[in-house]
């Protein structure tokens, strides 16, 4: 396997983790966020959770965008809430053996995490409409769960070790 998506709620810790992850092995980064569209940007800036149709064309262009990277780099992580099981197979269809990290924190984990942040253009309000939509992928294949609340070196340490023994 050569492509992960880190995933998870807002305030997950993806990007951090993602980051920490590409530094150990040298992979390449894709952050999802840097592809949401302007209308998503808008909605999401305005406190409107996005749904599915909102999200879809996202999904593909990650999708996408993951399979093209892969072409030029031999390692790929993708930061993606993905919360919806339509949303990991829309991923898959583009990169078939992909794996999923996800991030589980608790919502108040997660929403005390998002109020932190600055310079973000989701509130701590959509947090909860994240949890409402979170579909978790137990039993998907090749999918690693983390609890979100360790240290990020360890977690990340983890994540490198799963990844490693895939292959």
């Amino acid at each position: 396997m050569r492509a992960i998506v880190i995933m998870g709620v807002a305030g997950s810790g993806k990007s951090t983790i993602a980051a920490a992850v590409c530094q150990r092995t040298g992979a390449t980064l894709i952050e999802g966020d840097d592809f949401h569209p302007p209308a998503n940007i808008r909605k999401m800036s305005a406190g409107m959770a996005l749904n599915d149709a909102d999200r879809q064309g996202w999904l593909e262009r990650l999708g996408q965008e993951t399979a093209d990277r892969l072409q030029s780099s031999p390692c790929v992580v993708l930061t993606c809430s993905a919360l919806k099981r339509r949303y990991r197979d829309t991923l898959r269809k583009a990169v078939p053996e992909l794996g999923f990290v996800y991030l589980a924190p608790s919502p108040e984990e997660a929403a005390a995490r998002v109020a932190q942040r600055g310079g973000h253009f989701m509130p701590a309000s959509l947090v909860a409409s994240q949890f409402r939509d979170l579909e978790p992928p137990d039993g998907e294949p090749l999918v690693l769960s983390v609890a979100a609340t360790r240290a990020v070196d360890a977690i990340a340490d983890e994540i490198v070790q799963w990844w490693c023994h895939l292959d």
